[in-house]
């Protein structure tokens, strides 16, 4: 989903986060991203409020829920390109599945904010299935949903680690870098769309 689906802005994240407590970007990427928390949080070995407890202890201040929840959150912008070429994939019939680190708060934010999700069939989620790619787990976990044999499935993702493990299961693996060349790398795996996105997607 991250930067695929939807660009997202780790900077903005601790800003926000630090704007809330008087604290640097730098100090909340300290406590956040560099050390375990966020990964805990991805997982679902933590809720919203124990991390805000963590957060509390750590930066020694404290935080509304709700306001600490939307500074984590608010951070997404969509890539409006690509949704409409899954609803065209989706009306040709094929099955689509989601795969993602991602936390509680961020698809939730997500879903009030756009209706993408509903687009998929079934959604993989680190923080539901406990387990982070490139994990085995949340890939074992995608292929009892994909509902066809690993080599039938076309695993588009950013990062290239996440991908070579894909393809360990036998999933076919291509990177994503614009919807306008996703769009023509269908094309390569028997797929055509009516219409391209615009080459600047």
């Amino acid at each position: 989903m991250g930067n695929v689906l939807v660009f997202f802005c780790h900077e903005r994240m601790c800003r926000q986060i630090g704007e809330l407590c008087g604290r640097s970007p730098h100090a909340v990427r300290e406590c956040l991203l560099d050390s375990s928390l966020q990964w805990e949080f991805e997982r679902g070995l933590i809720s919203e409020a124990q991390l805000l407890s963590r957060l509390e202890e750590v930066l020694e201040c404290r935080f509304n829920l709700t306001d600490l929840v939307r500074a984590t959150a608010d951070i997404f912008e969509l890539n409006a390109s690509l949704p409409p070429v899954l609803q065209t994939l989706k009306q040709q019939g094929l099955r689509l599945v989601l795969l993602s680190n991602t936390c509680l708060s961020h698809v939730n934010f997500i879903r009030q904010k756009w209706d993408f999700l509903d687009l998929f069939d079934h959604l993989i989620l680190s923080y539901e299935v406990k387990a982070v790619k490139p994990e085995d787990a949340i890939f074992l976990a995608a292929l009892k949903e994909i509902r066809c044999r690993p080599e039938e499935c076309l695993y588009v993702d950013d990062i290239a680690t996440y991908l070579d493990q894909g393809r360990r299961y036998g999933l076919q693996a291509e990177v994503f870098t614009t919807t306008a060349a996703f769009v023509e790398k269908l094309s390569e795996y028997g797929v055509r769309l009516a219409a391209a996105p615009h080459k600047n997607n």
